[in-house]
């Protein structure tokens, strides 16, 4: 009865949030919770710290995938495949791993389908690449690990791959914070057969002092200028050539970034929002050359301060053209009951009209994505310790008429 009366709850809150939202002319959709919970998912791995979330379209249907990572017993990695039927699981990796939060997908083998890159946690020196075993599903069968990097410092959270040196082939750009560094890694022609991939630091953190760990990244073209620019920390990088680039602060506080067009013009606006922390959810212009930290003003999106927030997306969810802010809090650690999940739409002009999602459910690593193949932006959301294994969907519905 309990969970009856919170889910109802958290469906009249969304309701309300979305009366008022759409009072300010900006279509906002509505959504259909499910959760493995109450048997609208499968329950994943089990264990008791999810870390990583993952959305890719493993087996090209169209519809989005989930990948969920945990650091506590085997499984260490599964995915939720949808069908006719509603989701199941299979298995990704069977064994227990030290997986880490972040993971991307990428054609590392360059065979048609979208492998898993993901790192170790602070207990682990590895970071590796799983390669999809495509068109071979089986629900009991892992996929193949491979190596990136073994050895140096522990901790790999957040990675990101992109032509970043403009040259027509990708690299992988990953955190090392037991290193406290910032690393390049060319994937190399025969990846399968690749004991490691050859190295390139890129930032050394050592000596800049934050409240954490340098964390957070994401690709965008910030400056306009065509090309691909990393954004990581505090961080975005102007690539000067070669393997250097050179490093742009325009924050003061790591965690989770992301940049886009939130209005007309050719310097791209920045969001940046609280990860292992608490702070402000800002919002970033730049007012002159934007590899000038100065010229980058900010304002906050949000009255009160997002705490031990570890969720932000940059997306189209609505589906009205414009830009929009997916941005969220963990309950443990964090504000606990009151924790809460929040959709800024953006009307293109750089203004936002917020909708609360939910309130007191867990958010570590959540996504957005089209997870059923109708068009529509979808959310999933994750628990890092809060009532796992646990694993949340919002399907979107379209917006209110």
């Amino acid at each position: 009865m309990k969970t009856k009366a919170f889910l109802a709850a958290v469906h009249m809150l969304a309701v309300i949030s979305l009366v008022d939202a759409a009072a300010g002319g900006i279509a906002m959709p509505i959504w259909k919770h499910l959760s493995s919970k109450t048997g609208g998912l499968p329950a994943p791995n089990g264990g008791r710290q999810q870390t990583a979330c993952v959305v890719f379209d493993i087996d090209r249907d169209g519809a989005v995938d989930i990948v969920i990572a945990e650091r506590t017993q085997a499984p260490a990695i599964i995915w939720l495949r949808r069908t006719g039927a509603g989701w199941h699981k299979y298995v990704m990796d069977d064994t227990k791993q030290a997986p880490e939060a972040g993971g991307f997908p990428w054609d590392v083998d360059r065979d048609g389908d979208l492998d898993l890159i993901i790192g170790g946690d602070a207990s682990s020196d590895q970071l590796w690449w799983y390669e999809n075993p495509a068109p071979n599903f089986n629900p009991q069968t892992p996929w193949k690990q491979h190596l990136i990097k073994k050895g140096g410092g522990r901790a790999h959270h957040d990675h990101v791959v992109g032509d970043f040196k403009g040259n027509g082939k990708p690299q992988l750009m990953f955190w090392n914070q037991g290193a406290r560094k910032l690393f390049m890694a060319e994937i190399p022609e025969n990846p399968r057969a690749a004991e490691s991939w050859p190295l390139i630091e890129i930032l050394n953190t050592s000596t800049v002092k934050t409240a954490i760990k340098q964390e957070g990244m994401a690709a965008f073209d910030v400056d306009g200028d065509g090309r691909l620019d990393l954004l990581a920390g505090l961080y975005w990088f102007k690539h000067a050539g070669g393997n250097d680039f050179k490093p742009v602060q325009i924050a003061d506080h790591p965690g989770r970034i992301a940049a886009g067009h939130f209005k007309p013009g050719k310097v791209a606006q920045i969001v940046l929002a609280p990860g292992d922390g608490n702070g402000p959810l800002w919002y970033m212009e730049c007012q002159g050359d934007p590899v000038d930290p100065k010229a980058w003003t900010r304002c906050r999106l949000l009255e009160r301060d997002v705490l031990s927030g570890h969720t932000l997306e940059v997306a189209d969810i609505n589906g009205d053209r414009h830009l929009d802010i997916f941005c969220a809090e963990m309950h443990t650690p964090g504000p606990k009951e009151k924790c809460a999940a929040w959709v800024l739409y953006g009307d293109g002009r750089g203004n936002f009209q917020t909708q609360e999602l939910s309130v007191g459910i867990d958010n570590h690593d959540s996504r957005a994505a089209d997870l059923n193949g109708d068009g529509r932006l979808d959310i999933v959301t994750k628990p890092y310790t809060w009532d796992t294994p646990r694993v949340d969907v919002w399907l979107n519905q379209g917006n209110q008429p």
